[in-house]
């Protein structure tokens, strides 16, 4: 730290009782001046030889009929200890000014009009001259003396705008480049830095010390500068967040408030400056604030691909609210989310990559089997609502879909079996891996008619052509009709005749079962049961395989006639 001495003589300030300060000196004092709760017992001529107002103020107050005099200056910035510089300084003893006192001494020169007119040299010279020389170039005594203006406003905005020099020198130092650093500054993160080994955000974690009103003016003075990408005034937005912003702290509300609402105004447009974390942790302190949530939501849902599952268990402290955590949230996300993709295809007048929305999909499939178990106010309606929004979503596999309705299943039994029909609906049976399938048809929680559909249509994979295509990659869940149902069984089937006879009891043993299944459909539509479809008209598989009966090889017709 930089620090200037001034005056020669000895300090001979000593303190009485009663908050009084006295020179220790062989002549007898002839002018109090009261400061705060304090009372300075001084001498005339030092006083009156370097400062302006405290000659007007004395000769207002000297009774003719007595030497002695008693001023007030209660209003002087920096009060008692601000005033004893200047009072030490005009007896020319010893005065050490740092960045720590150095503000509230060059406010206090200036309200005792301490000019170079009344002598030369005087206080409010020497300081600017220590200001100048040695503070303002110094990157961590910058930062020190823009902290203490706080404590002496309005006077140091008044005073050549102490604060203002501060936040240019700031501000210089943040913008340049980082092989050009040379000075002292803390930095205890790991990341990737230059050649000369100073990172691109070596600054961020000292201007993380400073209050979020002075932070807020450091940081728009930086960006003003340019030559910061917005990529590291993200980072010094995160880093500032992690060590002010408590999610939990109830204590200063206000404080909490101003300093949300401060952070969310300063974060850049760029999409890529700052992380989906950080900004979900912005969220979850931003209960009570709509607009701030309402403009975080729109920042989420632009990159909802790079949110985790933990992102989205955000806990729901609204008042009178039914469930552990806030759901609805999570349906704007992924609204936001559809909104910006949407925009991007008009942009653009061409169709986006689905990439996104892949992994948005694997996303929500995620989330509803975790909140699905954590949740037990988690109704079905809502689990609906959120699969439904990204069931058109392209997905290599339903097996994640299959997951969360077996979790919400698991831990919501007593739901009704309308309400497990409409729930498994959400699944394509086509596309779930072995493995699911292999546990789907165990799966005791699973309306039967469903483990029947997925043994149907292992069973048809079973026959099918290896090469045979999928039902549709892309889309909903049950975007594959009836009838493409029975042409791929059809087909199967008519690629039998032609191969030898051991391939054919193995592709006719395939259509019986295929049978099997048709009656056990038939049954179940009987009873009144409502069938699990796969299709956007929710037409069973069953009618598939009555097709494939329609078209029966001709030694099954004969069979039939000759009965």
């Amino acid at each position: 730290m930089k620090f200037m001495k001034l005056g020669t003589k000895p300090d001979s300030f000593q303190s009485g009782e009663d908050c009084i300060r006295y020179v220790a000196s062989d002549l007898a004092t002839d002018v109090v001046v009261n400061v705060g709760d304090v009372k300075f017992y001084l001498h005339k001529f030092p006083l009156l030889s370097k400062s302006a107002r405290l000659q007007k103020l004395i000769a207002a107050t000297v009774d003719e009929q007595s030497d002695a005099a008693e001023i007030n200056i209660p209003d002087i910035p920096g009060g008692p200890p601000a005033f004893e510089i200047c009072a030490k300084f005009c007896y020319g003893m010893t005065v050490t000014l740092n960045a720590y006192n150095v503000v509230a001494a060059r406010c206090a020169a200036e309200y005792l009009e301490m000019y170079e007119s009344i002598e030369s040299g005087n206080l409010v010279y020497k300081i600017e001259f220590f200001l100048n020389s040695s503070v303002l170039r110094s990157w961590k005594d910058s930062i020190i003396v823009l902290q203490t203006t706080r404590t002496v406003r309005p006077w140091s905005e008044d005073a050549k705008k102490i604060d203002e020099r501060c936040l240019e020198s700031i501000a210089l130092k943040a913008t340049v480049e980082p092989a050009r650093v040379d000075w002292s500054y803390t930095y205890n993160r790991r990341k990737v830095s230059n050649d000369n080994g100073v990172a691109r955000d070596w600054w961020v974690e000292d201007l993380a010390e400073l209050s979020i009103d002075l932070y807020k003016r450091v940081v728009s003075t930086i960006r003003s500068k340019g030559g910061v990408s917005p990529e590291v005034i993200g980072e010094a937005l995160e880093v500032y967040a992690a060590k002010r912003l408590q999610i939990d702290d109830d204590d200063d509300v206000d404080e909490q408030r101003c300093l949300l609402e401060t952070l969310v105004s300063l974060l850049p447009s760029e999409k890529q400056s700052v992380s989906c974390g950080f900004l979900v942790k912005l969220l979850k302190s931003s209960v009570s604030l709509e607009d701030v949530r309402r403009k975080l939501s729109r920042r989420i849902g632009e990159k909802l691909e790079e949110a985790s599952v933990d992102d989205l268990l955000i806990r729901d402290s609204s008042e009178g609210c039914e469930t552990v955590y806030d759901i609805d949230i999570v349906e704007t996300l992924i609204d936001e989310f559809i909104i910006t993709q949407t925009c991007k295809r008009d942009e653009l007048d061409c169709s986006v990559s689905d990439s996104s929305k892949t992994i948005v999909a694997k996303l929500i499939d995620g989330y509803l089997a975790e909140i699905s178990r954590i949740e037990p106010n988690f109704s079905t309606s809502k689990f609906i609502a959120i699969a439904e929004k990204v069931s058109c979503f392209p997905r290599s596999s339903h097996d994640g879909v299959y997951r969360a309705i077996d979790m919400f299943l698991k831990q919501h039994p007593g739901i009704s079996k309308s309400e497990k029909k409409s729930i498994c609906r959400l699944m394509d049976c086509r596309k779930l891996s072995p493995e699911a399938c292999a546990h789907a048809v165990k799966n005791e929680r699973l309306p039967l008619r469903v483990v029947v559909q997925i043994l149907f249509f292992e069973q048809v994979r079973a026959t099918a052509k290896p090469s045979l295509p999928a039902s549709g990659s892309h889309g909903s869940s049950r975007t594959t009709t009836e009838e493409e149902e029975c042409d791929s069984v059809t087909a199967t089937e008519e690629t039998t005749r032609d191969k030898t006879s051991s391939s054919e009891k193995t592709k006719a043993k395939g259509v019986v079962m295929s049978r099997i299944f048709s009656k056990l459909w038939a049954g179940k539509d009987r009873d009144g049961v409502g069938d699990v479809s796969s299709s956007d008209t929710s037409e069973s598989p069953g009618s598939a395989t009555t097709t494939v009966d329609d078209k029966s090889t001709p030694s099954t017709r004969r069979r039939r006639s000759s009965s």
